[in-house]
């Protein structure tokens, strides 16, 4: 969202300091407090005569007829899009104590996401929020079989995002029938993991449903039936929005915020977090609005959401991935009085370091390291 409004230099400069005092105080900021604390130049009443052209276009707000003013939402956007610049120095210090605490060489990769929230709560004293990695999306990566008994075979897919599915299946042939020779089933097995591999790599899950398996050809057939069904299933849900986890971290911190004094919006807001994630998903997943023009973050502003429960809050989201393929979210969430240049350069270098994970975590040998971390 976009506010259009003209200031001048003087008034630019006022709306930041009355936005800077805010956020440090939480208390109503009047023109002599702004002309001591910042050391301006003029008087008490240019000072007054600036914040009263400001409340008239709807960026400053009196919420008492005899208290100073505090910045609306309208306000806060403009401070963010126009104002400041997300903080260098807060970057880099988020990007050393995720490497420094996490390790992707060694965690799976759901630990490490445990461990970036956790962090990231602690460091903007917001609440976390950092979804796990979607499988509509993703691409199937690594594909292997494996003989766990006479009968029974276990196939485990790697997808590009690193997270792994595995089933085990039962081979078709009738109890009867003697078991089938545990070698030849190795080498047959090895046989159809390569051959998938080379066929299926780079494919989305959605898309094996779709596969013709009379390529199989004659030596694969006792595979085929058990193995389609399978991968439909698969298919089946990847589509559905059914992993729509959040991990969520320093609820109680925000909490004690003066914004979150009411009960019934406690009561709302954590009703929200833990039972209607589906809701708050989509918000987090949206990847930037604009990033041809070097927006890597979406900031929604109060009003801004369209969720009752977060209407007076702020949500400063990005989205992590392989390449220019979004697979998970990264964000935080708290009061519209926040210190934004540094929230939205943690909410950037979190996500940086995520995709990096994602890129590296896995990329000498997956299947290892998926059978070594999940299984």
């Amino acid at each position: 969202m976009s506010v259009q409004v003209n200031l001048n230099e003087r008034q630019q400069y006022v709306l930041w300091a009355t936005v800077r005092h805010y956020i440090a105080t939480a208390e109503p900021v009047g023109s002599k407090t702004l002309v001591e604390e910042f050391n301006l130049s003029v008087s008490p009443a240019t000072i007054r005569n600036a914040m009263g052209c400001l409340e008239k276009a709807g960026l400053l707000y009196q919420p008492h007829t005899s208290a100073g003013r505090v910045p609306s939402d309208s306000g806060y956007r403009i401070y963010v899009d126009k104002l400041i610049q997300p903080s260098s120095r807060i970057s880099r210090q988020v990007e050393q104590l995720l490497g420094d605490r996490l390790s992707w060489e060694k965690w799976a990769f759901d630990t490490v996401l445990r461990g970036a929230s956790q962090i990231l709560a602690t460091l903007s004293g917001c609440i976390a929020l950092i979804t796990m990695p979607q499988t509509s999306s993703a691409r199937l990566r690594h594909l292997q079989f494996m003989q766990i008994e006479p009968r029974k075979i276990m196939v485990i897919v790697v997808t590009d995002s690193y997270q792994t599915h595995s089933a085990v299946m039962e081979l078709g042939e009738s109890p009867e029938d003697p078991p089938p020779d545990e070698e030849i089933v190795d080498r047959e097995l090895q046989i159809l993991s390569n051959f998938l591999n080379t066929h299926l790599g780079g494919q989305t899950l959605s898309e094996l449903s779709e596969l013709d398996w009379r390529e199989l050809g004659r030596e694969f057939e006792r595979y085929a039936e058990v193995l389609s069904g399978w991968l439909k299933d698969l298919a089946r849900r990847a589509r559905t929005p059914g992993n729509t986890e959040i991990l969520i971290s320093g609820v109680s911190e925000v909490l004690r915020q003066p914004e979150f004094s009411e009960l019934t919006q406690v009561q709302t807001l954590i009703q929200l977090l833990e039972e209607e994630q589906d809701q708050l998903w989509p918000l987090i997943f949206e990847p930037p609005v604009a990033p041809g023009a070097g927006q890597r973050v979406n900031v929604r502003i109060g009003s801004e959401n369209p969720l009752e429960p977060i209407r007076t809050c702020t949500l400063i989201s990005s989205t992590y991935g392989k390449g220019s393929v979004p697979l998970g979210s990264v964000g935080v969430l708290g009061p519209t009085r926040m210190v934004y240049e540094n929230a939205i350069a943690m909410v950037e270098a979190a996500a940086d370091y995520l995709s990096e994970a994602v890129r590296d975590s896995v990329e000498t040998n997956p299947m290892s390291k998926a059978r070594g971390l999940y299984f």
